[in-house]
């Protein structure tokens, strides 16, 4: 695997990434590759990113539902009947 050094890194964005790193439980070498993917991907073209931003949905659970395709999210009116019940 390839190595990147980096000389006169700004001490205040290094700190950035560590709190970062610390906040998802990753090294800041693998908050660094995450963070790098995500700008590059940022600057894609909208047609990539859309398919990646799908792709990322498809894994979400959300309150228990796991979003799988656009037809599988549930009912907002039952959702909302299901919280006041609470």
């Amino acid at each position: 695997m390839p190595l990147l050094q980096v000389r006169d890194f700004p001490a205040e964005l290094y700190e950035k990434i560590s709190r970062a790193a610390a906040a998802e439980n990753r090294s800041v070498p693998q908050q660094t590759i995450v963070l790098l993917k995500n700008a590059l991907a940022a600057g894609a073209e909208p047609r990539t990113r859309r398919q990646a931003a799908l792709r990322e949905i498809n894994g979400f659970n959300v309150g228990g539902f796991k979003a799988e395709g656009s037809g599988a999210f549930p009912d907002p009116a039952r959702m909302i009947r299901e919280d006041r019940d609470r």
